[in-house]
């Protein structure tokens, strides 16, 4: 039996791939800040919850993350700039997940292949951003891709079957994209999670250190 560990299991994209792998035969672990006290903007808390964990995983997936930095929405301008704000986003949705990679050589096994996958968003793409705006977001999604990239460099040379991805999930309808769907073209948790997860089975080492969307297609860096 194939076995995966969800971090941020309680939020709408977590649960929702919890759910899905369950339901394919999957044995699940999840952890979440609401159900667990996992708080990834806790060292201590991350390095201790995970350290706790046994054995090795197929699927490590981590679907953390926040939208609105410090309490305040998306910047708009570069006068809506806060630092408060920039240094909440960085913390939740670059800082945190980096310190789970910092266990994913131990919780990946070294002779089968295995996926280290974080969610990101494709307005982290550099490339890709043609509208400006949401910079704190931007950025921390940003770095978060770059740590999956050096990362991928790194668990490459100790487990060579291992594929570590960010993926964008599309605008999914959760209560982290309320205030937005009306603007976007838009899926639920349940369809998103079998999105990512036939991206997921979709992978081969060939395919690690990469950045893909819900259909399986390469967003630029």
């Amino acid at each position: 039996m194939q076995k995966a560990l969800i971090l941020g299991a309680s939020g709408g994209i977590g649960g929702a791939v919890a759910a899905q792998l369950a339901r394919q035969g999957w044995s699940v672990d999840g952890l979440s800040r609401k159900a667990d006290g996992f708080d990834v903007t806790d060292p201590q808390a991350v390095a201790s919850q995970l350290e706790r964990l046994q054995g090795t995983y197929d699927l490590v997936f981590i679907a953390t993350g926040q939208l609105h930095g410090a309490g305040h929405p998306p910047e708009k301008s570069l006068r809506a700039l806060s630092a408060e704000a920039m240094a909440d986003q960085f913390v939740v949705n670059a800082i945190g997940p980096a310190l789970v990679m910092r266990h994913a050589q131990r919780l990946l096994p070294r002779d089968r292949r295995a996926v280290l996958a974080v969610l990101s968003a494709r307005v982290g793409s550099i490339t890709d951003n043609r509208l400006g705006g949401w910079y704190s977001y931007r950025m921390a999604k940003a770095a978060l891709n770059q740590a999956l990239r050096t990362s991928s460099v790194e668990i490459a040379r100790t487990h060579p079957k291992a594929i570590c991805v960010a993926l964008h999930p599309g605008t999914v309808q959760t209560e982290f994209t309320k205030d937005y769907t009306a603007r976007h073209s838009t899926v639920k948790p349940a369809q998103a999670a079998r999105n990512l997860i036939n991206v997921i089975e979709g992978l081969t080492p060939g395919n690690t250190g990469q950045f893909f969307d819900w259909a399986g297609k390469p967003v630029p860096w």
